[in-house]
């Protein structure tokens, strides 16, 4: 189970590096920007979209943090 100070660590690293959340599920979300990803004490809501430079979502998940399996960064295409 993922801790929400965790995620809140890695969304307040400056400079901000994206990241992908894993969950229990199989399913992937990748979090390219901060104002993409709000936390709570108990849920991680995602801002999903279709245009990968957008920061306002189309639409949003929920998922619960017991849920959230692990996180890692998203190497840069050019690493």
């Amino acid at each position: 189970m993922m801790i929400a100070s965790d995620i809140r660590t890695k969304i307040r690293q400056q400079p901000f590096k994206p990241f992908r959340l894993y969950v229990s599920d199989g399913s992937l979300y990748e979090i390219r920007h901060r104002d993409l990803i709000l936390v709570t004490t108990s849920m991680v809501v995602v801002g999903l979209h279709a245009n990968e430079n957008e920061t306002i979502p189309d639409r949003t998940v929920d998922i619960d943090l017991a849920h959230v399996v692990k996180m890692e960064y998203i190497e840069p295409v050019n690493a």
